[in-house]
């Protein structure tokens, strides 16, 4: 009776401690199966590029982080020039500027249309400021492909073509297209403004790509500390019916 007790005994441990595997197991599949539901992408969170036409996709959003540093001191420069040049040409205004150069191009008409102008070309200024900054974070983000620093530039950059696309179109109905300076102003913003618009998919795809490697790396710590904590499980719980000291396998055999 007592042999057979102890047989008893020594085969009920091992239920258990298989009990719990399963369970474990079952806990860990469905918190895999819920991190893969979170993997699975939207289709407007998919990249919308896959390369930048002549090179990959990294390079050229370094390329366009110096083009927008790049436009970002052209904007400040035809900026302060459109308000210094709207400001001598404002009527009452006494200066020596014509000694310099020719006025003739300045919208001189209704003054409401005046300081509209005035306006974008003031804040196209400090537009142009910020997105000179979020360059220089953005080509620091993409030397150490840090995705989070990407999104003050998407935004600055975004922020700053839609207004400069109102500004130009502003500019042109008002202004006399019959001078060298607005015809030149409005073909390079045209350019600008498409390539600007290009070189934002081009950074927004990476950002997403680079966002897509960090959930995948995620998934991966998380499975691989699952897998770790399920074979500490196994082995404590495998561990007791072939301890040698156990409390069950030391039961007097008769």
């Amino acid at each position: 009776m007592q042999a057979q007790q102890g047989r008893q005994g020594r085969t009920r441990t091992p239920s258990l401690g298989g009990a719990s595997s399963i369970y474990s197991y079952a806990s860990t599949t469905r918190t895999m199966s819920r991190s893969m539901k979170s993997l699975r992408v939207a289709w407007y969170k998919k990249p919308i590029l896959q390369d930048a036409f002549f090179t990959d996709i990294q390079t050229g959003s370094m390329i366009t982080a110096t083009f927008s540093m790049v436009i970002s001191l052209f904007t400040i420069a035809t900026a302060v020039l459109d308000i210094y040049c709207l400001g001598m040409t404002k009527p009452g205004v006494t200066h020596y500027g014509y000694y310099i150069m020719s006025f003739q191009f300045v919208y001189v008409g209704n003054g409401n249309v005046r300081n509209t102008l005035i306006v974008f070309a003031l804040f196209s200024a400090i537009a142009a400021v910020a997105l000179f900054v979020t360059s220089c974070i953005l080509l620091k983000a993409l030397r150490k492909e840090i995705e989070k620093d990407m999104v003050p530039w998407l935004f600055a950059s975004g922020v700053f073509f839609v207004w400069r696309t109102i500004a130009i179109i502003f500019a042109s109905v008002v202004n006399d297209m019959i001078f060298g300076y607005h015809i030149a102003m409005c073909l390079f913003w045209v350019a600008f403004i498409l390539l600007g618009a290009l070189g934002w998919v081009i950074v927004y795809s990476l950002y997403l790509e680079l966002s897509d490697l960090t959930k995948l790396e995620d998934l991966a710590h998380l499975r691989m500390g699952t897998m770790s904590s399920l074979n500490m499980t196994q082995s404590i719980a495998g561990s007791r019916p072939t301890t040698p000291h156990s409390t069950v396998s030391t039961a007097q055999v008769v």
